[in-house]
C-alpha cells in the first residue's frame, strides 16, 4: 500500500549576509538586538498588527552606516500555506519600509512572492503596521496565502518597530 508523497519544494535563495547586503546595502555594520517585549508590549503589537499567520523564528539588528543609524534588519519566519516561508525586511530610521527578501521558500505552490514587483509594492510605505493584502499590497493568484501572510508579517515587524524600537529603544543582543 504505497501511496503518492506529496511534492517537497524547499530552496534556500539568500543567507543571513546576502539578505542583509541587499536590504541595507550601504550598511557598514549590523548589532543585534535583544528583543524581549514584555506581555502589555505583546498585546500592544497583537493589537496593532492584527491577526498573524503562526510564526516561527524572529530576530533583529539595528544597521549603521557611515553617518549614522540608518534603521533595523529583522528576519522572520510566517506560515504560507503548510510550511515557513523565511524573510528578511529593513526599516529605516524614519520609519519607512525597504522591499523585503525571501530568503528560504519551502511550499510547492506561491514562490511568485519572490517576484522583485510584488515585495517592491512594500517599499518606501511609511506605515507598514497598517498594510492590507489585496488592498494595500496586491495578491497573486496561485499565491494567495503566501502574499497575505508576508504582508502580516511585515505588518507584525512594522508594528514590533512602533512599539519597541522607534525611538531608540532595544537592548544590544
Amino acid at each position: 500500500m504505497l501511496a503518492p508523497a506529496p511534492a517537497v519544494i524547499a530552496a534556500d535563495y539568500l543567507s543571513l549576509a546576502d539578505a542583509q547586503r541587499a536590504i541595507f546595502p550601504d550598511a557598514l555594520r549590523f548589532a543585534a538586538v535583544a528583543l524581549q517585549p514584555t506581555a502589555a508590549q505583546l498585546k500592544a503589537i497583537a493589537a496593532l498588527a492584527g491577526v498573524q499567520p503562526a510564526r516561527g523564528r524572529l530576530a533583529a539588528w539595528r544597521v549603521f552606516g557611515r553617518d549614522g543609524e540608518l534603521g533595523f534588519f529583522f528576519t522572520d519566519e510566517v506560515v504560507g500555506r503548510q510550511d515557513f516561508i523565511d524573510y528578511a525586511l529593513g526599516i529605516n530610521a524614519d520609519g519607512s519600509l525597504r522591499a523585503p527578501e525571501i530568503m528560504s521558500y519551502r511550499e510547492s505552490h506561491g514562490g511568485e512572492v519572490r517576484n522583485a514587483a510584488w515585495r517592491a509594492q512594500f517599499a518606501h510605505r511609511s506605515n507598514g503596521a497598517t498594510l492590507r493584502p489585496a488592498i494595500d499590497i496586491r495578491n497573486i493568484a496561485g499565491a494567495t496565502l503566501s502574499c497575505e501572510h508576508l504582508t502580516a508579517g511585515v505588518r507584525y515587524l512594522a508594528a514590533l518597530w512602533q512599539l519597541l524600537l522607534r525611538d531608540g529603544a532595544g537592548a544590544p543582543g
